[in-house]
């Protein structure tokens, strides 16, 4: 005979579509009633995609149909399906939907962490998803997402990036090199090696690439915004006054690379002890919304310290994935479900450009020299030495 507990038993052996865990884990069973030979299940999924419910459905009837039950109904409720993007202008990745740049005015603030979260988050609401490491110097993305020693694959003369257990693809300059080694390049590498990143790994038809930068302002920031039309940018902060003041020259790059602000991050924010599960506010709390008003934007999360996510970021655990009853999984969500809906936002309004930024100057000349040869009276975009048309 069918009960409540047989059901859930049953349930916990199907995993969800593109994932290796099951949906009692993920927490996307919601209700289950059980009278006699009848069945009814309710879940709340994360995927919109019609072929994700139907194969939910599919393999729930036939499981509990082999337990006895002899009218099994699986009720599921999911997302809008996401729009296409309208984005305009120059796009290295045109295969690509949307692009999402992750940048903060200084290291040491938990981008790489916030990218991979929300990234993996993001594809567990059923987005195609892919995480471009973009921080050269210091790419830690491989050893977050435990493919540390993991080779792409080579195709021709362009590269498949990495598959992970996560329904993320990867690529990162932390699987071309050897543990340790490091790269002394001058901003013209970095601007080649982001280019290339873009144009020669194959990556699949995604909804979004999450952009991975190095912390600051410079080559790399601008080669990305000219390279691909950036659908949100977003910053990662702490709530000290000494990462707020870089986190404001990080959201005016976005300003005047003509990258939509989807918000901030505020990382550490309140630590969570894990004995007795109090929040205390080590470091300060709430001190981004202030700079979010000021640049017309929001805070997306508070992000707050727990000895799981430093575990998962150590042991390639991400803590949305391997913890998600979590508070720190739980934000992270909220966070990427306020994200895609500024994704949508902007799409609906005619989508992202770079056309603004490109370079003016012609192949071969010095954006600088034209800069200097237009002072007595030519353009002047305030030093701008990028010779963007801005």
């Amino acid at each position: 005979m069918l009960t409540n507990e047989k059901v859930q038993q049953v349930l916990s052996t199907v995993a969800y579509p593109g994932f290796t865990k099951d949906i009692v884990t993920f927490g996307f069973v919601k209700n289950v009633e059980v009278n006699g030979d009848r069945v009814v299940v309710d879940l709340d999924v994360t995927s919109s995609a019609p072929e994700v419910a139907q194969q939910l459905r599919d393999e729930i009837t036939k499981k509990l149909s082999l337990e006895g039950a002899k009218e099994v109904i699986v009720n599921i409720k999911q997302p809008k399906m996401p729009r296409e993007t309208s984005s305009r202008g120059k796009n290295l990745a045109p295969q690509v939907k949307n692009f999402v740049m992750i940048s903060s005015g200084k290291g040491g603030v938990g981008k790489s962490t916030t990218t991979v979260n929300l990234a993996i988050a993001t594809a567990m609401q059923g987005k195609k998803v892919g995480i471009l490491d973009a921080d050269i110097y210091g790419p830690n993305i491989p050893r977050m997402l435990g493919i540390l020693g993991v080779q792409p694959e080579v195709v021709g003369n362009k590269v498949k990036p990495i598959e992970t257990e996560y329904g993320v693809e990867v690529m990162s300059m932390g699987v071309l090199l050897e543990e340790g080694q490091s790269l002394i390049w001058r901003g013209a590498m970095i601007m080649k090696a982001i280019e290339q990143f873009l144009r020669d790994i194959l990556w699949s038809d995604l909804d979004v690439l999450f952009i991975d930068m190095p912390p600051g302002t410079g080559d790399a920031q601008l080669t990305l915004a000219q390279s691909v039309p950036v659908t949100a940018g977003v910053t990662v902060t702490t709530p000290q006054m000494v990462s707020l003041d870089d986190s404001r020259r990080s959201l005016d790059m976005f300003k005047k690379l003509h990258i939509p602000i989807a918000g901030i991050v505020e990382n550490m924010s309140g630590f969570i002890c894990p004995s007795c599960h109090t929040e205390s506010d080590i470091f300060g709390k709430g001190t981004a919304h202030d700079v979010a008003l000021e640049y017309g934007t929001s805070v997306l999360g508070e992000i707050p310290i727990e000895p799981a996510i430093r575990e998962g970021g150590d042991e390639g655990k991400p803590v949305v994935f391997y913890h998600p009853e979590s508070e720190t999984a739980k934000r992270y969500h909220k966070a990427a479900n306020k994200l895609w809906h500024f994704i949508e936002k902007v799409n609906e309004e005619g989508g992202a450009s770079n056309e603004a930024i490109q370079p003016t100057t012609p192949p071969g000349v010095s954006a600088c020299s034209t800069a200097a040869g237009s002072q007595g009276g030519g353009h002047n975009n305030g030093g701008g030495s990028c010779g963007c048309s801005h």
